[in-house]
């Protein structure tokens, strides 16, 4: 229970899920509760049984902990989404996988509160946050979910079985596992952040390889407005990879903050380094920008604390470019 109970709803989508409740029917239209918790449920069901298993083993009595009150919401992968996890990663069975990095992945299917499918949809897509604790300094990772083509969780994970009700909670079978996310996951799956992701891997930069490894980094991400806006500035550019490569490579250069997992809370006025010289940062007016830049051309930090494994995403609605790079 300890590891649930410190998780805050950082997001307005865990605000809605308090007032939702989800449970079954009959046919005359009568509510019907489960009294069944989410153990129960589990472990009654047989194509669960690998989840079951994993949940024994992992390190943290995961048992104990879904056996409380909750309310907690279970992405539950099914047996052949469990088997085509270890075979992806050559684990030979549950027992294979160091229990401590078990426990991480298992809380990255557990989400505070009761979020029903419906309360997705009407959301069509975003972030919330998970139990995992995977993050830099013990912070829980963000889970990306998009309804726009089913429930899809971090572009794999899909629910092919929804509002399981249960005594404490509601379960949600999915056909994938939903592995520990880097910083490039998110860029990979929100449609919010493909120019960003065009740009990452135009001509032959290393951006993803480097935004996949320790960091930690905190990244302030452009988003397709952001992008679209410095695109018709000049004629010639259509596309990030038509941005000629010295003025994309300091510009993406300097939304990169390296060894350093800087949340919102953590921000403070004045400049900061990134991989490409000092941005300056605003943290009451939630704007950043460029040296030399003006600060009426800040870019407005416009969400906050994407959390993955190895740092964090501020979303923002200008791209930084240096002041002598600017297009005329």
């Amino acid at each position: 229970m300890k590891i649930i109970s410190k998780i805050t709803n950082a997001l307005f989508l865990a605000v809605l899920v308090l007032s939702t409740f989800s449970c079954g029917s009959d046919d005359d239209g009568d509510v019907i509760i489960s009294t069944d918790n989410i153990v129960t449920i589990a472990t009654g069901d047989s194509d669960l049984s690998l989840l079951v298993s994993a949940l024994t083993a992992a390190d943290g009595d995961l048992v104990s902990v879904l056996n409380g009150d909750g309310p907690f919401t279970i992405l539950a992968p099914t047996n052949s989404a469990m088997e085509a996890f270890l075979a992806a990663n050559n684990y030979a069975d549950i027992n294979a996988i160091p229990t401590d990095e078990l426990q991480q992945i298992l809380l990255n299917h557990v989400i505070a509160g009761e979020v029903t499918s419906t309360t997705l949809a009407n959301n069509v897509a975003g972030y919330t946050q998970t139990s995992s604790t995977s993050g830099p300094d013990n912070t829980n990772l963000s889970v990306y979910f998009n309804t726009t083509n089913g429930v899809v969780f971090n572009g794999t994970a899909t629910v092919t079985s929804a509002d399981i009700s249960a005594s404490n909670g509601v379960i949600h079978k999915i056909d994938a596992v939903i592995e520990l996310p880097d910083l490039t996951t998110f860029a990979s799956v929100d449609p919010n952040l493909s120019r960003l992701l065009e740009g990452l891997t135009a001509y032959n930069f290393d951006y993803v390889t480097t935004l996949q490894g320790d960091g930690p980094f905190t990244v302030f991400a452009p988003n397709n407005a952001a992008f679209e806006n410095l695109l018709a500035t000049n004629p010639s550019w259509n596309n990030p990879g038509d941005i000629e490569e010295n003025i994309l490579e300091n510009a993406l250069n300097l939304h990169v903050i390296p060894d350093n997992n800087v949340r919102e809370a953590d921000l403070t006025d004045g400049n900061v380094t990134t991989l490409s010289g000092e941005i300056t940062i605003d943290a009451t007016a939630k704007t950043v920008r460029a040296n030399g830049v003006d600060s009426s051309n800040a870019s407005s930090i416009i969400s906050t604390d994407i959390q993955a494994s190895n740092g964090v995403i501020h979303l923002i609605d200008r791209v930084m470019v240096a002041s002598p790079s600017l297009p005329n």
